[in-house]
């Protein structure tokens, strides 16, 4: 009864306010972060994600893969006379449609973050803005690198026999990234604009199953009908494939590479700003 009676009896000391603001902000402020210390931040979150749930890996590996064998044993004889000679040319193809089809996975992260409610807090930083777009962008980058990998190597052990060598293979490899970097901007817009992730899978199948599809990613344009062909010609995903598979062979297509470059530099010119601005409305 004695402690509870000179507990209840002891007077706290009073607080004024000069002290406590003196002692909160006695310490420096912390430098506000730079722009690309915080996207490489929110690529890290994103490739933390892969590492956490590693199924997201099955459509960078298996999915590929299988294309790969698929293509190459069934149709390899009836266009090219043998599988052999036929992965020579749609190898660099193949690898171009898996990797520029995973990039709509942006897009559904984004869409996913915003329903769970992860953009408010995102928003409410002294960040960068487009930090968190960038870093979404920037960890799906590592996803397309490990689908060139796993294809390249698999059609190594095919019998694939790049003419560049290790240069020109790195080098069709950039190409590639730096195409599906813009072109990610698309879906991301997609998952801003779209209230459900199955939406935005649902749209972004609809525009890259025919681009893809209708390319010269699995045959040579020239077999095809004239009105097909002008399409297909000024397809950007035919130039992405022909700059690649140029590249990797140990040539120098210029003009598909430019193609690819400039179509790269419109999406991100166009969809770039249209996407931060959804992003600082939504």
């Amino acid at each position: 009864m004695s402690t509870a009676a000179s507990t209840e009896s002891r007077e706290l000391t009073p607080v004024s306010a000069e002290s406590l603001a003196a002692l909160l902000v006695a310490g420096k402020r912390p430098p506000r972060p730079g722009s690309l210390s915080t996207s490489l931040t929110f690529g890290w979150r994103a490739v933390l994600k892969i590492k956490h749930v590693p199924e997201q890996l099955f459509d960078v590996t298996a999915f590929p893969i299988m294309n790969l064998l698929m293509f190459t044993y069934l149709f390899g004889g009836a266009l090219a006379g043998s599988p052999g000679d036929y992965i020579q040319y749609v190898l660099p193809g193949i690898l171009v449609m898996s990797v520029v089809m995973i990039t709509m996975y942006t897009g559904v992260s984004v869409n996913t973050d915003i329903e769970k409610g992860v953009f408010d807090r995102f928003r409410s930083l002294p960040i960068w803005r487009p930090s968190a777009m960038v870093g979404y962008l920037l960890g799906d980058a590592l996803r397309y690198t490990i689908a060139s990998v796993v294809m390249l190597t698999v059609g190594l052990i095919l019998g694939y026999r790049p003419g560049g060598g290790p240069g020109g293979v790195i080098a069709g490899i950039a190409l590639l990234l730096v195409f599906s970097f813009a072109l990610s901007w698309i879906w991301t817009m997609f998952g801003l604009l779209l209230r459900t992730e199955k939406s935005v899978m649902s749209v972004s199948m609809m525009v890259i199953f025919p681009l893809t599809f209708l390319s010269n990613v699995f045959v040579d344009p020239k077999t095809m009908p004239g009105w097909l062909q002008v399409f297909v010609n000024n397809s950007p995903i035919t130039h992405l494939a022909t700059g690649v598979r140029g590249l990797m062979a140990g040539e120098w297509p210029a003009h598909d590479i430019a193609w690819s470059l400039g179509w790269a530099a419109l999406f991100l010119l166009v969809f770039g700003p249209v996407t931060m601005r959804l992003y600082n409305r939504k």
